[in-house]
């Protein structure tokens, strides 16, 4: 390459103001190489991009470097500009003279001679550049979404909207996630099952919608557009085609004392069960460690019972496979186990209880019907005292972080004991109030104005018995540390929000990242709060960190709505900065002797390797092989090669050698 173009940008007075910019672009008429050189006070402008255009067909130029701001705002712009020329958008080069060196220096000669310094590394890289094509990738045209809760809902039903196939898989018996087990919901009290049970209904009559419960991934490979997918899809001993959710064999099963998860152990199940009401789908499931015919003893009565042979007592786990474009993780969340508070009693107390299971206990289809009770001898409480920030905020317990629910949903429990029991005395201690939402301060000022819960800022330190009440012993701050001691029939634990179980394994298999906490982490916080680090794969809801249904709600419509524009083409365009192993005409054909440690570092698995083969199918060699659908050319195949066998597009080992030595 002999005749480049270097066109510098004053940025208005962004680099003007520091750097002497037509001193840089005289002295660049002087590098080797460069036919042409000009500066201009916007080259983003309509003029500017002109003013490149008409340079490249006036100079033959073959090779243009923009001095102007970051690439990462403007690069696109120029490359745009210089294929209108007729060049390949890859012999333009950016060479970032704002936020390498006008912003961060004082006017000075030297600053001067810094912004010449980078242009001249962009010059010499840019002899070197070769013309690129994108890549184009084939799209499989639907949808995997993981998780059957609120989120994993609304994102499969925006995505199925939209005209795309769509797969759920949900780990669980039913849909719903722990939305299902919420009695009324924050501000609004309005029922949770209300508005959920018709989303839940929608997934399973939606023709674009293949709903897969009591399933889980076991295996992901492949990359954006084309993800080839195993989901085991566990045996429920119960024939989802045949069964009509009569309920006739829930009623026969002998076995009644299993605790009820969904209840959270407040009530008992039988060994064949639906998990609740308005499950969907409507099919029981077999827990076969609690069956007897699975303990070896005789006992087929739910299958006796069955007036459609429903019941499959040899029915085998099933491994489905599926090709998909995309995949949207909604695996939700979980609460902190109550056995990390010995300091509360719990579990030596039964009265004290988590905040799942007092909406378990104020729900209407929950054990009691809907009524407040106490576990340990059923009846009404009068005193009930909720713990804020049980478990969060609080690094003994390895939570740094703010739960974000707590605040407003012990807020709701107060209330909902006062709306239930009218002479209920509801103490709330709390070290913060954090309401920001939509009404959501307003909620709060209501649950302490209107229905008269006292709330009293101050951590609990011990609870104990005594006389039959539960002495919950702390302090409160704002009257200077004075002592507080209240004897109450219950106690509520806001429990911290964690990461899923199972979630660090799920994240292992779609080779996504995690953050310290395990909440699988976004690409950008701020300008990809849905997407992850691996293209194709986006986040919905909990399983990022915890968020309330509305913002839930929000952000797997967003999901989707990433989805849906990935998979509304045909072919993806991807740049083509990806890596590549050198070949060679025979003997050698390539560098790469086959140790293949490349393949082991790749962090985004897009190397694996081929057998060069002789005419007569001989194997001569084993190479490293990069997908470049997979490649994301991060340049930890090329540093690790021995051989240097590998190269990284745009970056190669002459290029950057090459600006090394200009300086």
């Amino acid at each position: 390459m002999s005749r480049l173009g270097v066109f510098v940008c004053h940025c208005g007075e962004n680099i003007g103001a520091t750097v002497d910019v037509t001193e840089v672009a005289e002295r660049c008429k002087h590098m080797p190489g460069v036919a042409h050189a000009e500066d201009y006070k916007y080259l983003c402008s309509n003029p500017g991009q002109n003013k490149i255009k008409q340079a490249i067909e006036e100079h033959q130029l073959d090779g243009v470097v923009v001095a102007a701001c970051s690439p990462r705002m403007h690069e696109p712009t120029f490359r745009r500009a210089v294929t209108d020329a007729g060049l390949n958008a890859y012999m333009c080069e950016v060479a970032n003279l704002r936020e390498h060196c006008s912003w961060v220096h004082e006017k000075a000669d030297s600053t001067t001679e810094k912004a010449i310094d980078l242009v001249r590394l962009q010059v010499e890289k840019v002899k070197r550049n070769k013309p690129l094509d994108t890549i184009q990738v084939p799209i499989t045209r639907s949808a995997l979404v993981i998780g059957g809760g609120i989120a994993g809902i609304q994102a499969a039903l925006d995505i199925a909207d939209s005209g795309h196939k769509v797969i759920m898989v949900e780990r669980s018996p039913a849909l719903g996630g722990h939305m299902a087990q919420l009695s009324e919901t924050f501000p609004t009290l309005d029922c949770s099952q209300c508005i959920l049970t018709p989303r839940m209904v929608d997934v399973s009559r939606h023709p674009n919608i293949t709903l897969l419960t009591y399933s889980e991934v076991e295996h992901v490979e492949g990359f954006i557009g084309n993800f080839k997918v195993a989901i085991r899809k566990r045996a429920r001993m119960v024939d989802e085609d045949l069964c009509t959710g009569c309920g006739e064999c829930l009623q026969k099963c002998p076995t009644k004392n299993v605790a009820d998860s969904f209840n959270e152990g407040l009530s008992m199940r039988r060994a064949i069960y639906v998990p609740f009401a308005q499950a969907v789908p409507n099919i029981p499931v077999i827990d076969t460690e609690n069956c007897r015919k699975f303990q070896g003893k005789k006992c087929d009565r739910c299958a006796k019972a069955c007036p459609t042979k429903a019941i499959k007592f040899d029915q085998k786990d099933q491994i489905i496979n599926v090709e998909v474009g995309a995949i949207v993780v909604a695996t939700g969340y979980q609460v902190m186990g109550t056995e990390r508070f010995p300091e509360y009693g719990y579990g030596t107390y039964p009265d004290v209880i988590t905040g799942l299971q007092f909406e378990r206990y104020a729900s209407a289809s929950g054990p009691t019907q809907g009524v407040i009770k106490r576990p340990s001898d059923g009846k009404e409480p009068e005193t009930v005292v909720f713990l804020a920030c049980s478990g969060s905020r609080d690094a003994a317990k390895g939570v740094k972080y703010c739960s974000k629910i707590c605040c407003m949903y012990t807020a709701k429990h107060a209330m909902l004991l006062k709306h239930k029991n009218h002479h209920a005395k509801a103490y709330v201690f709390y070290m913060d109030i954090r309401s920001a939402g939509k009404n959501y301060d307003e909620f709060v000022r209501r649950a302490i104005e209107e229905d008269g819960v006292k709330y009293i800022r101050g951590r609990v330190s011990r609870i104990y018995e005594e006389d039959g009440k539960l002495i919950v012993k702390g302090a409160d701050t704002l009257l200077g540390g004075e002592p507080v001691e209240i004897k109450a029939d219950m106690v509520v634990l806001a429990s911290a929000a964690l990461p899923n179980h199972g979630q660090g394994e799920l994240a292992q298999k779609l080779h996504v990242g995690t953050d310290p906490y395990g909440f699988v982490a976004e690409a950008h916080p701020k300008l990809r709060p849905v997407e992850t680090t691996s293209a194709g794969i986006f986040l919905a809801g909990a399983c990022q960190s915890p968020r309330d249904i509305p913002e839930t709600v929000g952000q797997a419509s967003a999901a989707a709505a990433k989805v849906t524009a990935l998979l509304s083409r045909s072919h993806l365009a991807r740049e083509p900065l990806v890596a590549e192993v050198n070949r060679k005409p025979a003997p050698q054909f390539s560098d790469c002797t086959g140790c293949l440690l490349c393949e082991t570092a790749c962090p985004y698995q897009a190397i694996g390797h081929e057998e060069i083969k002789d005419r007569n199918g001989n194997v001569l060699k084993t190479v490293a092989k990069i997908n470049p659908g997979l490649c994301q050319g991060c340049g930890t195949c090329v540093s690790l090669c021995r051989t240097k066998a590998i190269d990284l597009h745009g970056y190669s080992n002459e290029q950057i050698f090459a600006e090394i030595m200009s300086l």
